[in-house]
């Protein structure tokens, strides 16, 4: 049987920052056509894991996010846009697993709390259905990477320098060697780099 893989997706600038010193996302270059190519990739997931803060940033937004169509979405993107809809829509409904400690409750629909135990999420690999992806969480990513968890990474990188910011990785004790499966432009300067891990077809 073919085991479930875990996709990590994250927007980072071109120094390698995944967000400011305070945690903000203002400088994420929007990006329609990246709208669209994730919206084409719906199908193939079927659970969203997150850290607790990337949780509730999310849990804020998404549930009321096409209540006023004319406001700007995330990064300056348009609600009207059918794809910012169709995002809209399958975060609200599908299934979302949040590690955390400290949460005791999620409200946001679908979503239930978990420990992030390693042999756990191993396990939830080798259950039947659609790839795990997994969103932000810089510390989430770090735990999941230190464990061999991550089959797939996908960075989004920004055409900008921010100089100085939080770094995504941390803590890993080995290097974890990845192969380069896609490299996409983008007309807005933004670069889709797709890896895998170099143990993995």
């Amino acid at each position: 049987m073919t085991e479930r893989r875990i996709v990590m997706f994250n927007q980072v600038s071109a120094d390698g920052f995944f967000s400011d010193p305070q945690g903000g996302l203002d400088w994420v270059v929007s990006d329609p056509e990246i709208h669209a190519h994730a919206v084409d990739g719906m199908p193939q997931t079927d659970t969203i894991l997150f850290g607790r803060k990337t949780y509730e940033l999310f849990a804020s937004f998404w549930p009321h996010a096409l209540d006023d169509l004319d406001a700007s979405g995330p990064h300056g993107s348009r609600k009207r846009d059918p794809a910012f809809s169709a995002m809209a829509n399958w975060l609200n409904d599908t299934r979302k697993l949040v590690f955390s400690k400290s949460l005791k409750a999620a409200s946001w629909h679908n979503s239930h709390v978990s420990a992030l135990d390693p042999q756990r999420i191993s396990a939830l690999k080798r259950e039947p259905g659609q790839d795990l992806l997994l969103f932000g969480s810089g510390s989430i990513v770090s735990q999941l990477s230190q464990h061999g968890l991550i089959d797939e990474y996908r960075f989004v990188v920004c055409p900008l320098l921010l100089g100085k910011g939080k770094t995504l990785l941390g803590d890993l004790s080995v290097p974890v060697n990845l192969r380069l499966v896609g490299a996409k432009p983008f007309s807005s300067g933004n670069v889709m780099l797709t890896y895998r891990r170099a143990d993995k077809p």
